[in-house]
């Protein structure tokens, strides 16, 4: 499936309560849920694809693919589709603001349009950014296709879902009467700037990087080079030392 072309509109299925293969032994699923899968790594939607996409097995029907923001908003737009499996580092602004682009969508009475967060990343602030911004779950990347499966039909039905220590991010978070303080300095960063800082921060070096984060050595210097000039830090040692002192690491 191409990742800048809308998938047809067609309309979900029935409105039934049942999950996939909730039915008698043989019998197909109960209803079938729309998504669309936004990364922008093409191999890895492949294999979400060839995961959970066989319909007549898991009721899941993928209709649209995008790999950054603007592709992701309009297929969105296009598709309308129950659920939207969410990356949240993406070029063109992240996850975060594919939900603030598809809010009106999110807040639809009749047809809502809901996401879950399917990223690398388990980081705290990654995992509260994106559930401030709207979406109704997050797990990470080495979530079973089963349970993959389970979580986008449980987050159709408005359930929130999350792979099991994340959850305890967003009642800490959530849990407290104060918002959180905001930090201006790391606010100038972008997604993946702060993936990128965080792993240096734990003492990678720039192959494991491009390695882990699916990229080139020479972005991921362009993404440190970047940091040190918007935090006006001169090496990666004075980077790990503010990144530690903010409990980033």
């Amino acid at each position: 499936m191409s990742s800048d072309a809308a998938q047809d509109g067609r309309t979900g299925g029935t409105a039934g309560g049942g999950r996939a293969g909730g039915g008698q032994a043989g019998d197909g699923p109960d209803r079938t849920v729309r998504v669309v899968l936004v990364d922008d790594h093409r191999m890895f939607r492949t294999g979400v694809q060839a995961e959970i996409g066989r319909t007549d097995e898991t009721g899941v029907e993928v209709v649209g693919e995008a790999a950054d923001v603007d592709q992701a908003v309009t297929v969105i737009t296009a598709t309308r589709p129950e659920v939207v499996l969410l990356d949240v580092h993406l070029p063109g602004g992240g996850g975060v603001e594919v939900l603030r682009r598809s809010a009106s969508l999110m807040a639809d009475p009749e047809r809502p349009v809901r996401f879950l967060a399917l990223s690398v990343s388990d980081a705290a602030e990654d995992v509260i950014g994106v559930i401030r911004g709207g979406a109704r779950g997050y797990v990470t990347k080495t979530i079973t296709g089963t349970d993959l499966v389970d979580a986008i039909f449980r987050v159709s039905e408005g359930d929130a879902v999350f792979s099991p220590r994340l959850a305890g991010f967003v009642l800490d978070a959530f849990a407290s009467t104060d918002a959180p303080p905001v930090d201006e300095d790391l606010d100038r960063l972008t997604q993946r700037e702060r993936e990128v800082l965080r792993l240096i921060a734990r003492g990678y070096a720039y192959k494991e990087i491009a390695k882990q984060l699916f990229i080139s050595v020479k972005t991921v210097e362009s993404h440190v080079s970047a940091v040190l000039r918007k935090l006006q830090l001169s090496n990666r040692h004075e980077l790990t030392r503010w990144a530690t002192a903010r409990r980033l690491v």
